[in-house]
């Protein structure tokens, strides 16, 4: 064999290496292959092995994983007029390959976009204490929002998370004195509340004694008993009414009889 002949086969072989390394395709699991034929949509494939021709079909890679994107930190004005810094964690996947090629250039970068502008929209129309009490349901709407508007891209957001909500130091001290605020509010009512039952159980106690006087005198001992078992140098004895009542009715007629005499 001639030196010519042998180049001409090395190069003919390494063409059929090159021509077959572009026919024969190989897409994981997760990875969809949406073709073009002639620049028009042809179907999409995978995954698996798969035939694409040379030269009159292109192929698209399109990976259908979950992504999870961080939104960057926005500033948004709430409103009642706090300016905070908010960023939140976007989940979302491709359910449409031919959509989210054909319909939007580069989906991932007009997610994120989307992402950006619908965090501070949906945020501004709330109050600072809903954004940081109420943020599953902020999370539902943006998320719904999301998932709404980027149908059409072929993609599918599954949840939108807000992570951080940071303030400034001046409106942090003011939350900390509404809180305090707040608990000294509950403590007080707390307390209300406790003087309400007690007097109510008194008011009970008293029907049922009067109900009973010799429960009174059994009262008047227990208490007697419960002093006298104390280290006290002092004891003093209430007296009921009805006992003092004839020596008081005594006194008043001596004394009217003095003031005859």
């Amino acid at each position: 064999m001639s030196l010519d002949y042998i180049s001409f086969l090395g190069t003919g072989l390494v063409l059929l290496v090159l021509l077959v390394a572009n026919t024969i395709k190989i897409l994981r699991e997760y990875e969809r292959g949406v073709i073009f034929t002639l620049g028009r949509f042809y179907m999409v494939k995978g995954p698996g092995l798969i035939i694409v021709i040379p030269f009159v079909q292109q192929m698209v890679r399109v990976d259908l994983r979950t992504v999870v994107m961080d939104v960057p930190t926005q500033d948004v004005i709430s409103q009642d007029n706090v300016s905070v810094k908010v960023n939140a964690v976007v989940y979302y996947r491709v359910i449409d390959p031919e959509k989210a090629v054909i319909n939007v250039e580069r989906f991932m970068d007009a997610t994120s976009q989307l992402a950006q502008t619908t965090l501070r929209s949906v945020l501004g129309k709330h109050e600072l204490d809903e954004m940081l009490a109420e943020r599953d349901k902020l999370n539902a709407d943006i998320q719904e929002i999301l998932d709404r508007q980027t149908d059409g891209w072929g993609v599918k957001v599954s949840n939108v998370e807000i992570k951080h909500v940071d303030l400034d130091e001046s409106m942090i001290r003011a939350i900390a004195k509404q809180a305090e605020a707040e608990r000294q509010r509950r403590a007080k009512v707390i307390h209300a509340d406790g003087e309400q039952q007690a007097s109510e159980k008194l008011v009970e106690a008293a029907a049922k004694l009067a109900e009973a006087p010799g429960a009174l005198q059994l009262r008047y001992m227990q208490t007697l008993t419960e002093i006298g078992g104390e280290q006290n140098s002092t004891i003093i004895f209430p007296m009921p009414l009805d006992f003092v009542k004839p020596f008081l009715g005594v006194m008043d007629a001596l004394g009217g009889e003095k003031k005859k005499d």
